[in-house]
């Protein structure tokens, strides 16, 4: 009863804005009125790649780009609605779908005595679909402190701007096996779930969109858009690798059935030379992924002048 009563608030409140906004019409151009309140509807294409513990480059792991494998990049789509008040803040909701992936053997080629040389030889891999819903506020600092509605002179066509938010997103990390693919959150890889201090990971979590982007007015009622958004994310189990090995003989724990435990062994060490050491992942840093992504917009609120 409490949620129906604060979203009928919302809707009470974004409609009063709208009834406010239409109230206020001035002249954008021409051509058409203009509203404190608008609306934009759209689409977006572009790349998006990921920052996990497998993979990287030669030496020690590096942070972001220093550390990023441009081959694996894929595609990634969405769609948004916003809603942007004197085009200086906005609120956003966009849904994104694309996929990720890492791959240990992209270090086939560095030296035998790289320390690189153990995550080749580590030899796992992964891949994802990734599913994202978001709510994001934009910031457009070359209207924040300028009114353009009260000057004489048009306002600018092109806008950076600044975003944050949160969104509720899915993945499934999966590995090749003989051919097929394999889910890996159910195999519990790492012993989530059944070794101590090694709790199991859901595959939808909460995430923290960061970005920023930059706008420009095509047209009268037409937008383009450049932007970069990087999704902090509370797991380092995007790639379902995180800590060490550990010891078989603790499946017996596991709930697993006999095929599954078998299975399980045999995609959780699949290193080409096995050596004393258990380390399997890093744990101290999560996981990550991010996109660059073009955006055609269609204004909602101006109204052609009669």
């Amino acid at each position: 009863m409490k949620r129906i009563f604060i979203l009928s608030g919302l809707v009470l409140l974004l409609s009063g804005l709208t009834k406010q906004a239409s109230a206020q019409y001035y002249f954008y151009n021409d051509t058409y009125y203009d509203s404190p309140l608008l609306f934009e509807l759209g689409g977006s294409v572009g790349a998006i790649n990921c920052l996990t513990d497998l993979g990287g480059k030669k030496g020690i792991g590096k942070k972001f780009i220093k550390d990023l494998n441009i081959g694996k990049t894929h595609m990634n789509a969405g769609l948004y609605l916003s809603a942007m008040y004197k085009y200086a803040v906005g609120l956003r909701l966009e849904a994104m779908f694309g996929k990720v992936s890492a791959d240990d053997a992209v270090l086939k080629s560095v030296s035998e005595k790289d320390i690189a040389r153990n995550r080749y030889n580590r030899n796992l891999s992964f891949r994802s679909s990734i599913t994202e819903y978001s709510l994001m506020a934009e910031i457009h600092p070359l209207f924040i402190f300028i009114d353009w509605t009260e000057r004489d002179e048009d306002p600018p066509r092109l806008s950076p701007y600044l975003l944050a938010g949160i969104g509720y997103y899915s993945f499934n990390p999966q590995t090749q096996l003989n051919g097929r693919w394999v889910d890996l959150q159910p195999l519990k890889t790492e012993g989530q779930g059944f070794v101590a201090d090694r709790p199991d990971y859901k595959l939808k979590q909460l995430n923290f969109p960061l970005g920023l982007g930059i706008k420009y007015e095509l047209s009268d009622i037409v937008n383009l858009r450049g932007e970069f958004v990087y999704r902090i994310l509370q797991t380092d189990y995007l790639d379902d690798v995180s800590t060490t090995y550990f010891d078989p003989a603790l499946y017996t724990n596991s709930g697993l059935s006999s095929a599954d435990q078998l299975l399980s062994y045999q995609l959780s060490d699949r290193r080409l030379v096995k050596d004393v050491s258990t380390k399997r992942g890093s744990p101290s840093q999560k996981d990550g992924y991010f996109s660059f992504n073009l955006k055609l917009g269609f204004y909602i609120g101006r109204e052609r002048i009669r």
